[in-house]
């Protein structure tokens, strides 16, 4: 069946508006607190639906041809043949724990091959589904690209089994006839480095590889042209060992630093020592300031911490998204699209950070080596990472949870049922009044994420005294309800909040969110005025905050002020 994916994909970053979609963080597993390897997942668009997908593996007869269609679009490329053996993948990791990220980062705009018939996303979806470890998706993936000509812009890719993990950057090789029809330039110039164990790494539509062993095929992997044809197209002059490959293919502009690297500091600031002095490289104001592809941590990453460092939005930091006039009066971190403005002839950015609210699905995966391969996790959410919530979906699931599906309502249309809708209805209301709303929400995230983590364990324990068949069903299961469990205590918390803080006021009440979810849910919740009609009593009308008062008194206060 035709499936129709949608994810923003910017075609170049050279100028700050250009920078498009999602954010990926990596630990490895010598990095991570239960020795677990992690990649984090935004997939950042104005146009995607977000869904689990799930396909399932299995033999294939001789002579199977699979569709391949573009993963923005939904347009049909072309066919290729299937594998007699496919994988099973559940999100963007399969039943071996394998996971492959995505961050684009569009790079020279003239190496774009119109003739192209595999597009990035389809890279992900049919490696995962031929693939086991990393090293192999590698090589699928530039199998892929270069016996089918490559139909997207530059791409960062993190690749991460239960031993290793990859950043993978690559770019097309543009058009150049060749007498016969075809493409003389067909396929991709790429390399892939290994991230030393006990450290981590992160991409944000920004290739980040610079220079690279060219004789250590242990830790560093590159197509074999891929100096030689920077040099044949007038990027580079140098000598090979200086060759670095974002220098050539997507060189750094304000954008790139400011939109794009400014949140892999914001991760590395968060986990590492010293990062500050990065700042004036990740504003965009000094591109000679490059931060290092990883950094070791301080102490070991947790996977909570991972979850929480996609809720991002620059806090603490002179971009803090929370702190300006642009915030309003409730300190909301979001501003709305285009993200560059102009006053009086000069150019302003909006800042986009980690989290942001264009975000169809995201995704937290834990490739654990000390359990059998099919135990891999992938922590899943959709919409806006700061204001919604992360559930465990086992690797080896075979069935998408109904909350969760691809044919449960679209962009273009709502359903009640829907995961991605409920949880949009509830970031929306909370963008009316963020700072009192979004703590409430994030009062039930941390209550449900932490324990989630801790459930994970115990299913862990019983998952591993079970046959693997029966272990593959105990697992579909307990993926599929909790699932839906969070859908339905989702629905609770929706309308709390709208009870609770409808018109902008905040009705008083005698307990917590926690409480009221955990709870009954009813009128007694909230105090009343003793009358027993349900009538609110101490109803509170917050306001705005000082910053946004003052702002309002400087633009328009002889108009507003109050004559006594």
């Amino acid at each position: 069946m035709k499936k129709l994916r949608y994810c923003l994909a910017a075609t170049a970053v050279f100028a700050y508006g250009a920078a498009a979609a999602c954010t990926n963080f990596i630990v490895t597993k010598g990095a991570s607190t239960d020795g677990s390897a992690m990649v984090s997942y935004a997939a950042d668009s104005h146009a995607l639906y977000g869904a689990l997908y799930h396909t399932p593996g299995g033999s294939h007869k001789a002579g199977t041809m699979m569709p391949v269609y573009e993963w923005d679009t939904g347009r049909y490329l072309t066919d290729i043949p299937q594998l007699r053996e496919t994988y099973s993948t559940v999100g963007n990791m399969n039943e071996h724990s394998l996971i492959i990220g995505e961050t684009t980062y569009g790079g020279r705009p003239e190496l774009a091959d119109s003739t192209g018939l595999i597009d990035y996303g389809s890279l992900i979806y049919i490696t995962l589904q031929r693939a086991k470890t990393a090293r192999e998706a590698i090589a699928t993936i530039a199998e892929l690209a270069n016996t089918y000509g490559y139909a997207s812009s530059g791409e960062s890719f993190s690749i991460v089994d239960r031993d290793e993990a990859w950043i993978m950057e690559l770019i097309g090789k543009g058009y150049k006839a060749d007498g016969k029809g075809g493409n003389a330039n067909k396929g991709i110039v790429w390399v892939a480095r290994r991230i030393p164990d006990g450290y981590v790494s992160a991409h944000a539509n920004q290739a980040r590889i610079t220079t690279f062993p060219k004789n250590d095929p242990e830790n560093c992997l590159y197509a074999p042209d891929v100096v030689s044809f920077a040099r044949e197209m007038g990027y580079y002059d140098g000598p090979d060992a200086d060759f670095s490959f974002c220098d050539a293919y997507a060189p750094l502009d304000f954008g790139a630093m400011r939109a794009c690297e400014a949140r892999v500091w914001a991760f590395f600031r968060t986990v590492a020592d010293d990062m500050d002095r990065y700042a004036d490289y990740a504003m965009g104001h000094n591109a000679a300031n490059r931060m290092p592809l990883w950094v070791m941590p301080r102490e070991k990453v947790s996977p909570k911490t991972v979850f929480d460092c996609m809720r991002d939005h620059y806090e603490g930091t002179p971009m803090d998204m929370t702190a300006d006039i642009g915030a309003g009066g409730s300190a909301c971190p979001y501003r709305w699209r285009p993200m560059e403005f102009e006053v009086d002839g000069v150019s302003y950015v909006n800042e986009r950070a980690t989290a942001t609210q264009q975000t169809g699905f995201w995704f937290v995966a834990q490739a654990r080596p000390w359990n059998p391969a099919d135990m891999g996790i992938l922590w899943f959410g959709v919409d806006d990472a700061a204001t919604s919530c992360l559930t465990p979906i086992y690797c080896s699931a075979q069935e998408v949870p109904a909350c969760l599906s691809e044919q449960n309502g679209s962009m273009l249309e709502y359903s009640p049922t829907a995961a991605f809708w409920l949880f949009n209805r509830v970031t929306n209301f909370a963008y009316m009044r963020y700072d009192m709303i979004s703590a409430d929400i994030r009062k039930v995230v941390d209550k449900w994420e932490n324990g989630m983590l801790e459930t994970v364990r115990e299913v862990d324990a019983e998952a591993l005294s079970l046959s693997p068949k029966a272990r593959g069903k105990f697992l579909t299961a307990f993926s599929t309800a909790t699932a839906q469990q969070l859908f339905d205590r989702w629905s609770k918390l929706d309308k709390y909040l709208l009870v609770k803080y409808m018109d902008g006021n905040v009705k008083s009440e005698k307990a917590d969110v926690l409480t009221f979810l955990d709870g009954d849910g009813g009128p007694a919740h909230f105090v009343d005025n003793g009358n027993g009609r349900n009538i609110p009593d101490k109803i509170q009308f917050p306001g705005y905050n000082e910053k946004w008062k003052r702002a309002v008194a400087k633009d328009n206060g002889e108009i507003l002020r109050v004559v006594k």
